[in-house]
């Protein structure tokens, strides 16, 4: 995802390939049989259902994610994700698993001709999760509950996680960290004038006022 200041050039970066693109990275970085590509949601990264042949022991749904050139030069924070997918999947989590290419790495770096430039993407595949979004499922206590005693052992679990390169996912101005809340006053126009707007305005007014002062005493 992209921080305030690069959501601009990261939505230009963003990549546009076609399913037969997608399905010839398959085949050619990580080795797959490819039998369908299809395109799913994304925000500033492209992301493919991969199907394959299927097999006797090996998965036959995976995920093919692009990440936007911006993204891109920053490989070590792919590689430190992918590395907390990993941990996290060694720890019981019911995540994804991190497919190799053939190079016995966690992701690669592509250079496509555009035409008018060579862009660079970085290419990581992972083995697909099937499921429904929480938006789709009707809501309940308990499934409310569920969800707050998964995030809890999943920030108690993180705290064990290290790896060299763990600073490359700070980033200054990222408007999806939580710290960075007086951030979003710039989009508030999206919301027009409204009591929408008016709690909105009135929560970062009390971040700024109550949590700001108090922010480096807080554990991240």
């Amino acid at each position: 995802m992209s921080s305030g200041n690069d959501q601009q050039s990261e939505a230009l970066s963003k990549p546009t390939f076609s399913e037969e693109q997608a399905s010839a990275l398959a085949e050619s970085v990580f080795g797959l049989k490819v039998s369908k590509v299809q395109p799913l949601p994304s925000y500033d990264d492209q992301n493919f259902h991969v199907y394959v042949s299927k097999t006797k022991n090996g998965p036959t749904d995976y995920v093919l994610k692009i990440s936007n050139t911006e993204a891109s030069k920053n490989p070590d924070r792919i590689e430190v994700q992918n590395h907390i997918i990993m941990f996290l999947k060694a720890a019981g989590f019911p995540t994804s698993s991190v497919c190799r290419t053939k190079g016995d790495n966690t992701a690669s770096l592509v250079s496509i001709d555009s035409g008018s430039e060579i862009k660079s993407y970085l290419v990581r595949l992972l083995t697909y999760l099937p499921g429904r979004p929480i938006a789709e499922i009707p809501m309940s206590p308990q499934l409310l509950y569920e969800i707050g005693k998964l995030a809890a052992k999943l920030d108690k679990t993180l705290q064990k996680f290290h790896h060299p390169k763990l600073s490359s996912l700070h980033r200054k101005n990222f408007i999806w960290n939580l710290k960075n809340v007086p951030l979003l006053e710039k989009y508030l126009y999206v919301l027009g004038q409204n009591r929408n707007r008016e709690i909105v305005e009135h929560v970062i007014h009390l971040f700024k006022e109550e949590v700001m002062p108090k922010l480096s005493h807080f554990r991240e």
